[in-house]
């Protein structure tokens, strides 16, 4: 059923999680149809300079086409766009306003049964989780929200070292998959094991693991 890229964050404009996504595109036949879910904005993203960057630079990794999914499709649109892609990418944003929308829309199921490869960055990653831990860098506050539950750990995207005190108390409610910037977890849903770009760390009983040399099945 392909494979799943957690990607712990990227800023597109520097395009530095790019050899992460090339990757991910040679994964889905190397010149792969990109579906773009940009669900994840309190108001839903029309803006063309964004869209132009995002689709530019999916062209020149080598996608075929880029399309991007609408919130207002209805789930037969949806599904539509998805029969004719090879990679589905869910872009960051706020976690809760994603996990919502996909919900709403039949998405979480699509993301459960899709046979080819899944990108999500930041809360697209963060998202696929059973829950979620969200973290607010501004106001410091934390919270577990409810997943869409496409794989049964949490994935915490844009980790730093700092957050190891509170990493570790939330593990006691399950494995934490900690992804800094720019790195990336792999997870082949076929043979469930779970393969690494960069630095990744698991956080499980209070205990931290460094992820990054090491090849393991859930």
């Amino acid at each position: 059923m392909g494979k799943i890229y957690f990607l712990g964050g990227e800023t597109v404009a520097k395009r530095d999680a790019r050899n992460v996504n090339a990757v991910a595109f040679e994964d889905a036949g190397g010149a792969p149809r990109v579906l773009v879910f940009p669900w994840a904005r309190a108001s839903f993203d029309l803006a063309y300079k964004r869209r132009k960057k995002l689709t530019d630079y999916f062209r020149s990794l080598g996608a075929e086409s880029v399309t991007f999914s609408e919130y207002s499709d209805l789930s037969g649109e949806i599904a539509d766009k998805v029969s004719h892609s090879d990679l589905l990418y869910l872009t960051g944003g706020q976690v809760s306003v994603l996990a919502d929308r996909a919900r709403s829309r039949g998405l979480d199921r699509v993301l459960c049964s899709y046979p080819s490869v899944i990108v999500g960055r930041s809360a697209g990653a963060t998202v696929m989780g059973q829950r979620c831990l969200v973290t607010n860098r501004y106001s410091g506050s934390r919270k577990i929200v409810d997943g869409l539950g496409v794989v049964d750990f949490i994935v915490k995207t844009h980790y730093q070292q700092s957050q190891d005190v509170m990493l570790r108390r939330f593990s006691s409610k399950g494995k934490i998959c900690a992804i800094p910037h720019g790195s990336a977890l792999v997870f082949d849903r076929d043979s469930s094991v779970l393969t690494f770009l960069g630095e990744v760390f698991m956080f499980a009983g209070g205990e931290k693991t460094a992820l990054n040399k090491e090849t393991i099945n859930t």
